[in-house]
C-alpha cells in the first residue's frame, strides 16, 4: 500500500534553522546535500519502508520527568488519530522525527545533530 509523506509546519521551520546554522558554520553546501538526501533517499524510502524508523516511545524512561513526557505525547498523538506511531529516522548527520498514520507519514522534527536543543545566548543575556 502507497505511503504519502507530507511536511509539517514545524519540520518546515526546522529545516530554516538547518539551513542559517550551516551558513553560519561556512558549510552552506551541506544544506543543499541534505536536501537531495531527503528527495533522493529519506521520502521514497518512507513511502516504500514507514516503519523504517525506530520506535520513539518504544526507548525505557529513566527518570519520572522523561516519562511523564512520553505519556503526554502518547496521549498526543492518540488524540490525532489512532494507530498512530512516533518514529525516529537516523541520518549520518541528522535525527528525523516521523508520525505514521496508516498511509500518511508526517514529518515532524529534523534536527542537526551538533545543533544544540537549547538556546544558551538568550537564557543568560541581561
Amino acid at each position: 500500500m502507497p505511503v504519502g509523506v507530507s511536511f509539517t509546519a514545524n519540520f518546515e521551520r526546522n529545516l530554516e534553522e538547518i539551513e542559517r546554522f550551516l551558513l553560519d558554520a561556512e558549510a552552506p553546501q551541506g544544506f543543499d546535500a541534505l536536501l537531495d538526501q531527503l528527495m533522493d533517499s529519506v521520502i521514497p524510502n518512507l513511502e516504500r519502508f514507514p516503519d523504517i524508523g525506530r520506535l520513539f516511545l518504544g526507548r525505557p524512561a529513566r527518570s519520572v520527568e522523561v516519562r511523564n513526557g512520553l505519556d503526554v505525547l502518547q496521549r498526543k498523538l492518540t488524540a490525532i488519530g489512532e494507530g498512530g506511531k512516533l518514529r525516529e529516522y537516523v541520518l549520518p548527520d541528522f535525527l528525523l522525527l516521523y508520525a505514521r498514520f496508516d498511509a500518511t507519514i508526517y514529518l515532524l522534527s529534523i534536527r542537526h545533530h551538533r545543533q544544540l536543543s537549547f538556546d544558551f545566548e538568550s537564557l543568560w543575556q541581561s
